[in-house]
């Protein structure tokens, strides 16, 4: 269903999809803080006000970027506290200005500096995660040094992460890195650390691949999931609105029934009012039941 006529139909629509649909996965369902406006009615809102927001439209979960400053840590901290809604990863901020891959150690250490912020993060808000992109591959940095070299620093990460019980979160994203799901896959299990798994990203293959196959191959390795859409076949290359893109999400709704994923799936698209919020909190619902 569009995005325009399932509006329009509203909740009697929803309802009866989501009866003609299969059992709700075990999923709860996260948004990336990111992806709440910043604004309503032209008023800058408040940390607390954009968590506010989240948990209204149905959100249970949240996940924060890196923050540095303590007031805010004590912040987000709070807002949390107030909503019910539990931080559940760190998305990692440096580690695309400041790649582990660098040649340049001045850069590799601001990345792992970053990395140990967000950690830290993590501890203090009660967050399962830290999202982390491992290496950029580039016309500067080879393939095998991106491997080699992300992989010795985050090696050197993991005990301050089993000291603090937090998860390194792998990441596929576009930077020419870990480009196949068995890739993916031996790249985690070189660690052979409980403390270094895969964060999958549902949009990210589609534009080359089937997620639904990355899925299934990652497994059990998976600890977090992103939601987002994206289109390729209709003439424009885009991010799109959940269910409005290219992704089969029914596919996506029985690869992650067959691995038995239970952990959180979060919204990570740029959402400009509090109806895209809701509406996107809907389109959720929706995958979860394999409508």
């Amino acid at each position: 269903m569009k995005r325009r006529s399932f509006l329009a139909a509203g909740p009697a629509a929803l309802a009866a999809a989501q009866a003609a649909a299969g059992q709700k996965l075990p999923i709860r369902k996260g948004i990336v803080y990111g992806s709440l406006p910043s604004k309503q009615d032209g008023k800058d809102l408040s940390i607390l006000e954009r968590f506010r927001m989240a948990r209204d439209a149905g959100f249970e979960s949240v996940e924060c970027h890196t923050e540095p400053d303590p007031a805010k840590v004590k912040e987000y901290a709070a807002a949390s506290k107030d909503t019910g809604l539990p931080i559940h990863s760190v998305m990692n901020s440096d580690h695309w200005k400041y790649p582990l891959s660098s040649p340049d150690s001045a850069v590799v250490a601001k990345s792992v500096k970053g990395m140990e912020t967000s950690l830290h993060n993590a501890k203090e808000w009660g967050a399962q995660t830290v999202l982390l992109v491992p290496a950029v591959v580039n016309k500067d940095i080879g393939y095998r040094d991106a491997w080699e070299r992300s992989q010795q620093q985050i090696r050197k990460m993991i005990p301050l992460a089993a000291e603090l019980k937090v998860v390194i979160a792998i990441e596929e994203v576009w930077n020419h890195f870990l480009l196949s799901p068995i890739e993916f896959a031996r790249y985690v299990d070189d660690f052979k650390s409980p403390w270094v798994k895969a964060y999958f990203d549902v949009g990210n293959v589609v534009l080359f691949s089937f997620p639904q196959d990355w899925i299934r191959i990652l497994g059990p390795r998976i600890v977090k999931v992103h939601l987002k859409d994206f289109s390729f076949r209709k003439g424009v290359t885009k991010w799109d609105m959940l269910r409005e893109g290219d992704i089969d999400w029914k596919a996506i709704y029985q690869a992650l029934a067959d691995i038995k994923y239970h952990g959180d799936a979060s919204v990570e698209i740029g959402l400009k009012d509090e109806a895209e919020v809701r509406d996107a909190s809907r389109r959720v619902d929706l995958i979860m039941t394999g409508a």
